[in-house]
């Protein structure tokens, strides 16, 4: 029985692809081993992942996004953008929250009067009222230090390089390898990933 891999494979065609082709190419293999939004190794997994920018995000609760916003606002004037690299570095990475959690909270926080926003170099810059600061003082330590406890960051250090080198192999089949040689980097794609899961329904994974 041909796996799911392979009938990917010849789907797309396993020629090598020219100068104006390579990127689509290997994007296609990627979605053809790892499924339709390519290997789960980009962001805090991929090359430059864990602390930092672009680190693993945390899982905080809504009104974490409120209180941090209040809290950074105590120390000075800040631009969206800029809050939410705040969060990420003082959360150690673990937390990053989105500009879909961020500008919307701003929104609410002016509607409400505790913050107000002047233009400066095409950005907004936002700044605590008299209202807002009181409200600020109130909010209790640091809300983003939470996202980042119970992280296990070797653990995450080391996912991030099996995971970049397994898709590093594999980009590497997929530009210089024999439409053979793509069909078996397919397979044994497809395989690990099929023996993942049966893991996480602790099912037995026989070695062949």
């Amino acid at each position: 029985m041909r796996s799911q891999g392979n009938e990917h494979g010849h789907g797309h065609g396993h020629g090598h692809c020219g100068p104006g082709h390579h990127g689509r190419g290997e994007r296609e293999g990627l979605r053809a081993a790892f499924g339709q939004f390519g290997p789960p190794f980009g962001g805090p997994f991929g090359p430059g992942g864990g602390r930092g920018r672009g680190g693993p995000r945390g899982r905080a609760r809504r009104g974490d996004v409120r209180a941090s916003i209040l809290a950074l606002l105590k120390d000075r004037p800040m631009h969206g953008y800029e809050m939410i690299q705040e969060i990420a570095d003082r959360s150690g990475g673990a937390w990053r929250p989105s500009p879909g959690s961020v500008y919307p909270t701003l929104q609410l926080l002016e509607d409400e009067g505790l913050i107000t926003n002047a233009s400066e170099g095409g950005k907004k810059l936002f700044t605590l009222t008299e209202a807002g600061r009181s409200e600020a003082e109130a909010v209790s330590g640091a809300p983003w230090e939470d996202a980042g406890r119970g992280v296990d960051w070797d653990a995450l250090n080391e996912i991030r390089k099996v995971g970049g080198g397994l898709v590093e192999a594999f980009r590497q089949v997929w530009a210089t390898g024999t439409p053979e040689q793509r069909d078996k980097a397919l397979v044994v794609v497809n395989d690990a990933r099929k023996k993942l899961y049966l893991i996480l329904a602790d099912e037995d994974v026989t070695e062949d």
